[in-house]
């Protein structure tokens, strides 16, 4: 009898631990989403529909989760459908308010992962001011960047020589009557005789200033004040935790996880020095090794995936500014990418199309990456491809020196991928794959590109078929036999082994 009460007060405690711990463990992985990851998945995702502050295609998301609870959120992002179908109130009123517009579904996000993304909605993210200098400024100097723009940007920069000379302080070394004589028609100016008119156009090897006869004395008046002004570069302040609550997740769980493997560790070495009861040995032997065996599988699962590699480029270009803040389009420079099997990597020519007259940054800069360090990295492409800034023109026989880009994104060569296919037949955007490329300042790859990333893809894609007649028929046999409306690319063939492998 004592040995009895013993153990059934042993086995009341092991399993109040084990509820204590589980409950602890989903209450803190309830809470602690990683709003990085969050923004990244919310990017991938979401936002083509939705919105944090506002409503778009679908309502705004910002704090959801004051508004629906954990469980009820991640029911309705893996399959809103099949909620639906449930009954369940909201669900039904959701898809009324939204005129019976279904969401897609989203079966390959793990709970980890939705927990990531509610946090990403649960956070106010505090943008970076912008700081200037400069004080109240005349507005004729507005109106003259306008004008200068418009007029003389396609020949002239202001701090170096463009097609002709830079305008910085042009009024410093002319005076004002000449230069409204030679803005207007330098030609004339040039036929009176007049020495640093002739000594100009000598200079710029006989080309001709175009005459403006259309702008007014006022008119050059305010390009000149532009052309005299200092304009304050704007400073952007670097982003740490403090000044941003996205920055970085402020609690993590692996502390939680070590803690749990310590006490099951410790439970079970308990059990095989103090416990006389053969039965909860083997039962402890049977979990310890199912563990082993879990672990070991996890870790095998992860090797060869290399998600977030980022590895050191020769010239740090940034696809935030390219992409993101100048809005270039993936394909100016990845322009293989919709009518070949790869998306090319560009040559120095294609940067040398843009940089053949952006020879500084001019954009915000960071206390990391002030102007100095992106000037440096276009001067690295000049270094390469041969270009000299000051005079506008190639070296005369220069060796030139290929840039040695470095790949990051490897699939392995059993696996057979087109990126036109995707690209153009598909209309996929690079960033399904590649993730928000237009926040990088430095690319590393989004996803895990295993064979079952691709495949949940392909599960989920419904074949769009708008200007796509070559899928009419096979699409209509398709639909019939499976009693649905719109074909996923699984069902179209993208199952098959031989897609990918042959």
């Amino acid at each position: 009898m004592k040995s009895v009460i013993k153990h059934s007060l042993f086995n009341k405690l092991t399993t109040l631990s084990f509820a204590l711990i589980f409950l602890i463990n989903i209450g803190v992985s309830a809470q602690n989403g990683d709003p990085v990851k969050g923004k990244e998945l919310f990017n991938a995702n979401c936002a083509a529909c939705h919105k944090l502050d506002a409503k778009l295609i679908g309502p705004a998301l910002a704090n959801v989760a004051d508004r629906r609870s954990n469980k009820w959120l991640k029911a309705w992002i893996k399959d809103n459908n099949a909620l639906r179908a449930t009954g369940d109130a909201d669900a039904k009123a959701i898809f009324e308010e939204f005129n019976g517009m279904p969401m897609m579904t989203f079966p390959q996000l793990s709970e980890k992962d939705i927990d990531d993304l509610i946090a990403y909605t649960s956070v106010k993210p505090q943008e970076a001011v912008a700081s200037t200098t400069a004080a109240a400024v005349d507005p004729r100097v507005a109106e003259g960047k306008q004008l200068f723009q418009a007029n003389c940007a396609a020949c002239h920069k202001l701090e170096a020589k463009l097609i002709g000379p830079a305008l910085a302080h042009v009024a410093d070394r002319r005076s004002k009557e000449w230069l409204h004589a030679w803005i207007k028609d330098n030609n004339a100016l040039r036929a009176t005789g007049d020495a640093d008119a002739k000594a100009i156009f000598e200079q710029f090897n006989g080309m001709p200033m175009m005459a403006f006869p259309q702008l007014s004395t006022d008119d050059i008046d305010k390009i000149i004040a532009y052309t005299s002004y200092d304009e304050p570069k704007a400073v952007v302040a670097p982003l740490n935790a403090e000044a941003s609550n996205i920055a970085k997740p402020k609690t993590s769980t692996t502390w939680m996880s070590v803690i749990i493997g310590l006490v099951l560790l410790s439970f079970i070495v308990w059990i095989y020095l103090k416990s006389n009861n053969g039965f909860l040995k083997i039962v402890a032997t049977i979990f310890l090794l199912f563990g082993v065996a879990y672990a070991g599988f996890a870790a095998l699962f992860e090797v060869g995936i290399d998600t977030d590699y980022q590895p050191i480029q020769p010239i740090q270009f940034s696809h935030k500014i390219h992409a993101g803040d100048n809005k270039i389009d993936c394909q100016y420079c990845h322009s293989s990418a919709k009518h070949s099997k790869t998306s090319g990597i560009p040559s120095l020519n294609v940067c040398m199309n843009c940089h053949k007259s952006i020879a500084e940054y001019n954009g915000p800069v960071t206390s990391d990456k002030d102007k100095a360090f992106y000037d440096g990295e276009i001067q690295k492409i000049y270094d390469a491809i041969g270009w000299d800034k000051a005079n506008l023109v190639y070296k005369a026989n220069y060796e030139q020196v290929p840039v040695k880009w470095v790949l990051v994104h490897n699939l392995a060569d059993f696996a057979y991928f087109n990126h036109s296919q995707h690209v153009t037949v598909a209309g996929i955007t690079c960033q399904t794959c590649h993730g928000p490329v237009q926040e990088m300042e430095e690319v590393k790859q989004f996803t895990k590109l295993t064979m079952g990333w691709c495949i949940t893809c392909h599960k989920t894609t419904e074949v769009k078929m708008e200007g796509n007649g070559y899928y009419n028929a096979i699409h209509d046999q398709l639909s019939k036999k499976y009693g649905i409306q719109k074909v996923t690319e699984a069902q179209m063939g993208g199952l098959e082994c031989g897609k990918c492998h042959y």
